[in-house]
């Protein structure tokens, strides 16, 4: 099963850190931003890393290289700057990615999250239950108080609803490359194309309790920082 990792942003809110360093490559824990998820993806056995990459692409392809240090393969999808958003820039890689589910993995999050529970077996022909995406969704933080979609029995829907839960999107989820069916080639967010699986109810998710940052600014990276140093001085 293949991997993407969303790269291609500039991270404005973290300027002036991101002017000259892409937002990846921050370091938190004594390592880049992407270096946590390409160990994660390894150890949850996953082989074949896609990466977007538009911001100072250079400098992120020169640093992580083929992916062979951690055991991965990695290939880029280059996108001309401004970058794609989301769900233009998957819909570039789909040729990368192949006919079959894949995760995909936002570059500016921070997750103990279990890569392997998301792993599908070689090969599957779909997402479970005819769903064209599967998300993890996280408590609401302070900065998404109203939150994304609502969780109801495995079920992700707009949050007009009644039941269930209002839930923040972490920015983890499987996706069936048909999702995209019909999408033209360009720069386009992926909410819309989530909300019309929802409304064909095909759209499930999990809720995650465990640690998760989005490091969108500054704060939040200062944050993830101290956590992580809290946490590597409690293991010594």
């Amino acid at each position: 099963m293949k991997a993407m990792i969303l790269a291609a942003g500039r991270g404005e809110r973290l300027r002036p850190l991101t002017d000259e360093t892409p937002k990846p490559l921050i370091e938190a824990g004594g390592r880049p931003l992407i270096a946590w998820h390409l160990e994660r993806l390894a150890a949850a056995g996953f082989h074949e890393i896609v990466i977007n990459v538009a911001w100072l692409p250079g400098k992120i392809m020169e640093a992580l290289g083929d992916g062979s240090r951690w055991g991965l393969k990695i290939v880029y999808s280059r996108e001309d700057w401004p970058a794609l958003e989301t769900g233009g820039g998957i819909h570039r890689a789909l040729s990368l990615l192949g006919q079959s589910p894949f995760l995909v993995v936002n570059g500016d999050v921070w997750s103990d999250l279990d890569l392997a529970s998301l792993c599908l077996p070689e090969g599957a022909p779909g997402l479970p239950g005819g769903a064209l995406a599967h998300l993890v969704m996280v408590p609401n933080p302070p900065h998404n108080p109203g939150g994304d979609f609502r969780l109801a029995d495995g079920r992700l829907h707009g949050d007009e609803l009644p039941g269930g839960t209002v839930l923040t999107y972490s920015g983890i989820g499987l996706f069936d490359p048909a999702l995209f069916a019909g999408a033209s080639p360009g720069r386009f967010p992926l909410a819309p194309l989530l909300r019309k699986a929802m409304d064909l109810d095909r759209v499930t998710g999990q809720r995650h309790d465990g640690q998760w940052h989005d490091i969108g600014t500054r704060e939040r990276l200062a944050a993830l920082k101290l956590q992580l140093d809290r946490q590597s001085a409690s293991a010594s």
